[in-house]
């Protein structure tokens, strides 16, 4: 399992919007092979600043399988006219903390 994590910055003025289209995108990234699940958090200090956290399977589930189908197509075009900068895309495993 990866976790994949992103800093968003929404442009102003365009936040309700935005998270009207980020629920029709959900169903879009929910419905791809290696997909787990998702959250969006809306920043409580930054206005416009949301964290994404998606769980994939493997990495490939993410950054081949999602980023190279025609569903990221729909998803780009969804999402990506809101964001300003446009978002850096990291992924993390865990790290068990028990034996």
């Amino acid at each position: 399992m990866i976790l994949e994590a992103v800093m968003l910055q929404v442009k102003d003025g365009m936040e309700d919007e935005y998270e009207m289209a980020f629920k029709e995108a959900s169903l879009i990234i929910s419905s791809m092979k290696g997909y787990d699940s998702h959250e969006l958090h809306r920043c409580i200090e930054i206005k416009g600043k949301y964290l994404l956290l998606v769980r994939w399977h493997n990495l490939e589930d993410h950054v081949i399988g999602f980023r190279e189908s025609p569903q990221y197509l729909e998803w780009k075009e969804l999402l990506h006219p809101f964001y300003d900068p446009f978002p850096n895309v990291e992924h993390f495993e865990n790290i068990p903390l028990t034996s």
